[in-house]
């Protein structure tokens, strides 16, 4: 099919009192409000069977008409890439994530992301490409593994950005660190801004840290090793590197983490405590973080929906390498 394409919308609540390209830019997210409102202008919107103006504003409960004649102009490139899809519906989809992939193009990351996979998977479920696009809500850091959720509608998305600003997801990380924790289970309560001058971003706990902000993060000890924990690891806000900053803070790094640990790999001497073998290929060349849980209320159904996200092989060979040496 091409273009034309007709589609028939009713007002939501919250869009009560907007003006018709802010509406019609909130469902077709990969158009432009310049390209919507020269679609109004051209007399391809009708509200209540009326031609809309391009000032017209719409109010809740109102019908609204829209043929759109031509292709979105804000279209994420898509990229055919293989993704796990752990849970799929009409209003959002769950993923597992692979560590090395970032959620949505930025800086030198401006092909092979989430986002980019997820619109060529969506491209293939509508008549024509970009009438979905990804909705990012929440955000893993490239290297961290594991469960994340995007939306497909805007409203799906609106009420799950609120549902996270409001701390209401509950969020759950699997960490292999440094060191043998000794409580069994803790809260870390510190504030978290940038560190000071640096050329990367990286994140403090210290007093001169730049716009610290609270956070808390608790935690659980899973299994302990001769020299490595396995944690699991709850947050309770929402900063950048919160697990791993606050982690490290307690003397026990994520291991394998490039900014916070003292090395960005771990091989099977450091699993064993043997001497390195050179030119022996590491375990793990990433950060040991990976989100393993995700639980909220479905955005539109409004019922508790819990998602689990698989051990990668990477943590899953470092963890039994130390289950079959010297567990404790």
């Amino acid at each position: 099919m091409e273009y034309p394409f007709f589609a028939e919308l009713t007002v939501e609540t919250y869009l009560h009192g907007v003006r018709i390209d802010s509406f019609l830019t909130k469902h077709f997210r990969n158009y432009t409000p310049f390209r919507m409102q020269r679609i109004v202008r051209a007399g391809q919107v009708r509200i209540e069977g009326a031609v809309a103006l391009a000032d017209d504003r719409v109010f809740k409960g109102q019908s609204v008409a829209v043929r759109l004649i031509e292709p979105p102009d804000h279209l994420l490139d898509p990229e055919p890439v293989p993704i796990e899809v752990l849970y799929e519906d009409p209003w959002l989809v769950v993923v597992n994530k692979p560590a090395g992939v970032v959620v949505h193009p930025c800086g030198n990351h401006s092909r092979g992301s989430l986002a980019n996979a997820l619109q060529s998977h969506f491209d293939r479920q509508t008549r024509l490409p970009g009438l979905i696009r990804p909705g990012v809500v929440h955000r893993l850091d490239r290297l961290t593994s594991g469960v994340i959720v995007l939306t497909k509608d805007h409203l799906a998305h609106r009420r799950l950005s609120i549902h996270f600003q409001q701390g209401q997801i509950s969020k759950t990380y699997l960490a292999l660190v440094h060191g043998v924790v000794t409580a069994d289970a803790g809260e870390i309560d510190l504030p978290i801004g940038e560190t000071p001058g640096g050329e990367t971003i990286r994140m403090s706990t210290a007093a001169d840290s730049v716009d610290a902000r609270a956070s808390k993060t608790r935690y659980e000890v899973c299994q302990r090793f001769e020299r490595f924990t396995l944690v699991k690891a709850m947050p309770l806000t929402g900063r950048l590197h919160q697990i791993r900053v606050h982690l490290a803070a307690i003397g026990h790094p994520v291991a394998a983490d490039e900014f916070y640990s003292p090395s960005a790999a771990l091989t099977h001497a450091d699993l064993s405590g043997a001497l390195a073998v050179a030119g022996a290929k590491p375990v793990i060349e990433r950060q040991a973080l990976h989100a393993r849980e995700l639980r909220f209320v479905h955005p539109i159904r409004r019922e508790v929906v819990t998602f689990e996200a698989p051990l990668p092989a990477d943590m899953a060979a470092a963890v039994a390498a130390l289950t079959e040496s010297r567990p404790i």
